[in-house]
C-alpha cells in the first residue's frame, strides 16, 4: 500500500496520465525560475537605466555609453536605443518633415516595444495550459482507475475494503498529481501576468514620454514652436 506500489501496480492508462501529468510539473517547474530569472531582471534593467535617463545626461552619451563595446541591450533600453538611432538616421537628412520623423521614430519603438512585451509573456500560456487542463486530466485518470477497479471486483464474489481500497487510492493518486501540477502554474501564472503588465505599462509610458522629448528635439531644431 505505499505510494510507489499503487503507482507501479495502476493500470497502463492511469500510469501514463501520471506520467503526463509529471512532465507537466517538471516543465512548468522549469518555466517557473526561468520566468522568475527574466522578469528580476528586467525590473532591474528598467530601475538603472530610469535613473540614468532622468538624471539629465545627454541622450548620445546615453545611446553611447548601452551599446560601448558591443553590450547586449535590454528591455527598456532597447526601446530607447532603437528610438534614439531612427532619429539620428532620419535628422541626418535635412530635407526630412519633422512629422515624418516622428512617425518614422514612433513605428521603430512601437515595433521594440511589441517585442519587449513578447519576450515578457513567453512561456505564460504553457502556465495557464497547465493549470487549467492539469486537474481535469488527473480526474480521467482517476476516473479510469476506479472504473477499472469497479471491473476487477465484479469478478469476485465478495467485495471487501481490503479489496477495494487500493483501487481506489491509485485512482486518486493522479487527481493528487494532477493538483500539484496545477497550483503552483496557476500561482505563478497569476504573478507573472500581473509583473508583465506592470513592466509593459512602464514600457509604454517610457515610450510616450521619450517620444514627447523627441518631438520637441525635432521642431525646436525646425525652429517651430514646441
Amino acid at each position: 500500500m505505499s505510494i510507489w506500489g499503487l503507482i507501479a501496480s495502476a493500470s497502463i492508462v492511469v500510469q501514463l496520465v501520471m506520467l503526463i501529468l509529471l512532465s507537466a510539473s517538471i516543465f512548468s517547474w522549469v518555466v517557473i525560475f526561468q520566468r522568475v530569472r527574466v522578469l528580476k531582471n528586467a525590473k532591474k534593467v528598467r530601475g538603472e537605466f530610469e535613473d540614468q535617463f532622468w538624471s539629465g545626461i545627454d541622450l548620445s552619451q546615453l545611446y553611447r555609453k548601452l551599446t560601448q563595446d558591443g553590450r547586449k541591450v535590454e528591455g527598456i533600453e532597447t526601446i530607447f536605443t532603437s528610438g534614439i538611432k531612427e532619429f539620428t538616421r532620419l535628422r541626418q537628412n535635412q530635407n526630412v518633415d519633422p512629422d515624418a520623423v516622428m512617425e518614422g521614430i514612433q513605428r521603430v519603438m512601437r515595433v521594440a516595444l511589441y517585442k519587449e512585451e513578447e519576450k515578457l509573456d513567453q512561456h505564460l500560456p504553457f502556465l495557464a495550459t497547465v493549470g487549467s487542463t492539469s486537474p481535469y486530466v488527473g480526474l480521467f485518470g482517476t476516473v479510469w482507475g476506479i472504473m477499472h477497479s469497479f471491473i476487477g471486483l465484479a469478478e469476485v464474489q465478495q467485495a471487501t475494503l481490503a479489496t477495494v481500497a487500493p483501487g481506489i487510492a491509485e485512482a486518486l493518486i493522479a487527481t493528487a498529481i494532477g493538483l500539484a501540477a496545477a497550483i503552483p502554474a496557476v500561482i505563478a501564472y497569476n504573478r507573472f501576468s500581473a509583473t508583465s503588465e506592470s513592466l509593459a505599462s512602464n514600457y509604454e509610458n517610457f515610450a510616450d514620454e521619450f517620444t514627447s522629448i523627441l518631438h520637441r528635439k525635432v521642431h525646436v531644431r525646425e525652429g517651430g514652436a514646441v
